[in-house]
């Protein structure tokens, strides 16, 4: 069973970062969304992308960490926090709490809000949860070694 459960591990390490290497390149043309600013469907596109490429990306990294706590420990943990505080003691996240938080934003991005609304989901996702993807994929990419977390965005380009 280990070896099968390894090469679970592995397909969804790969799964992982080519989810967040797709949010990444979507924060490579993301201008910030303007409130005052009414925006074409077209226009619209890019945002959506960035949106649906985030909680695509969040959701695989926790069936990521449900395979490695399985793998590194043994056992399936029975909440969701208890997953990301054996995740957070692996170093494959800075912070429970945040975890959960990019978890909930996906309830709010799929709710219509106001500009104003909109416009802080946006920044929630590139200035605070879009770095700690990327470092999960540093983590991945160095074997499940600890990785610092990012100062600034640019800093964990892929």
């Amino acid at each position: 069973m280990s070896k099968d459960l390894e090469i679970l591990a592995q397909r969804a390490r790969q799964k992982a970062l080519a989810a967040i290497s797709l949010v990444d390149a979507s924060l490579a043309k993301y201008h910030p969304y303007n409130t005052t600013k009414k925006y074409t469907p077209d226009e619209l596109e890019p945002y959506d992308a960035l949106a649906n490429r985030y909680i695509r990306a969040v959701e695989i990294c926790i069936k990521l960490f449900r395979t490695e706590e399985r793998l590194q420990f043994g056992e399936a943990s029975e909440t969701y926090r208890d997953l990301l505080n054996r995740m957070e003691k692996l170093n494959a996240i800075s912070s429970t709490g945040q975890w959960i938080e990019m978890r909930d934003l996906r309830n709010r991005i799929v709710h219509d809000y106001l500009p104003e609304q909109i416009e802080q989901l946006f920044d929630l996702i590139t200035q605070h949860h879009a770095p700690e993807l990327l470092a999960v994929s540093q983590w991945i990419k160095r074997g499940g070694q600890e990785v610092k977390q990012p100062t600034r965005l640019d800093s964990f380009r892929l």
